[in-house]
């Protein structure tokens, strides 16, 4: 899909406020109320926008305990990392998971309450995954970044 300047002014803005109304971003963009609900459907049929969700404060829910854990598959098969990712999808306290090169097969970014959670997980969940051979945990001292916005400004000419 080919976005116009004013489509990624609307992304823009619903990247920071998803609840704003369709007549606060008409008014904002300088648009019908009627047009603005037309591009943001056909960007959601689109699949340009994929969902609506709420940020989460981790101190209040009690998850403000993040662990980065590198994981090593024991063999690099088709099947392995099938299996793999089937479970690691199924496991709440996994935030997100990333297939990478290097040294690691896997990056995991894991939320819990406190080290001793991390260590039930560890132990009682993570370690029963199937095909593992090797992880190394990191555990996060400060957040100096955490973003959800994908900057949508401008395309960059090439």
């Amino acid at each position: 899909m080919n976005l116009d300047q004013t489509d990624r002014k609307l992304l823009s803005l619903l990247q920071e406020d998803a609840k704003r109304t369709t007549k606060e971003l008409s008014m904002q963009l300088g648009l019908s109320k009627t047009a603005v609900y037309e591009r943001i459907r056909k960007m959601e049929r689109e699949g340009v926008i994929r969902q609506y969700t709420a940020l989460l404060d981790r101190e209040k829910i009690n998850r403000a305990f993040v662990v980065f854990c590198h994981i090593r598959l024991t063999q690099h098969t088709k099947e392995n990392v099938a299996e793999f990712e089937k479970q690691v999808v199924s496991l709440h306290e996994v935030q997100e998971c990333y297939h990478v090169s290097g040294d690691y097969d896997y990056i995991l970014k894991i939320h819990v309450a406190n080290m001793e959670d991390y260590r039930n997980f560890m132990v009682t969940k993570l370690t029963d995954l199937k095909h593992i051979g090797n992880t190394h945990s990191i555990f996060m001292i400060g957040e100096v970044k955490n973003s959800s916005v994908i900057e949508v400004g401008a395309r960059n000419k090439t």
